[in-house]
């Protein structure tokens, strides 16, 4: 009994003397040899010598699509072709979302932040920027037929690149496709 604590008390120290206090050395590396422990990395704005132009941080490659998101194939730069893409997308997309509650109160909360300054609480275009003053132009009530006839493509791209006239701007770079497809959802809640 007298040589195990005797034994025990010598062999705590030892194990103790073993431990490295350096936090520079982390101690064995038995993956270091096949550069897994210790990856080469340069950082985003720093020259790298492994790429042609030496430029650590690259711009994605042509057609390359953020993940989850597929872009709205139909951008025009003149009036005539921003026209013809906006028939030509209430033609070609249709709404992916089931209407449902949870769509509509998703729809309602994102009308509540975009829209309703200015289409107005129940959509009829008497939003505060216009009845304030701030806005000269009425803007287009979104629960007459003019609107309501519109097929879920074509305000889609409404919300996304803007009204012709110029009077919307573009709202795509500021709510989802998902939430633009609720507000459409809501939208057309609203003039039931």
């Amino acid at each position: 009994m007298k040589f195990i604590r005797l034994f025990s008390l010598l062999l705590i120290p030892l194990m103790l003397l073993a431990c490295n206090r350096s936090k520079d050395n982390p101690g064995y590396d038995y993956m270091g040899k096949h550069d897994m422990y210790y990856t080469k990395f340069y950082k985003a704005f720093s020259p790298n010598p492994v790429l042609r132009d030496s430029m650590t941080n690259q711009l994605p490659v042509e057609g390359t699509v953020a993940r989850c998101e597929m872009p709205f194939p139909y951008p025009g730069a003149t009036i005539a072709e921003r026209a013809a893409n906006q028939a030509k997308s209430g033609l070609e997309v249709q709404n992916p979302l089931v209407v449902n509650g949870e769509v509509l109160a998703n729809g309602k909360a994102h009308y509540d932040i975009f829209c309703i300054s200015c289409h107005g609480k129940n959509g009829k275009g008497d939003g505060y920027l216009f009845t304030s003053g701030l806005f000269p132009a009425k803007p287009t009530s979104l629960v007459e037929p003019y609107v309501q006839s519109k097929p879920d493509g074509e305000i889609f791209y409404v919300i996304t690149y803007g009204s012709i006239s110029g009077l919307m701007g573009p709202h795509g770079t500021q709510i989802q496709p998902k939430d633009r497809w609720s507000i459409i959802s809501y939208v057309r809640e609203l003039a039931n």
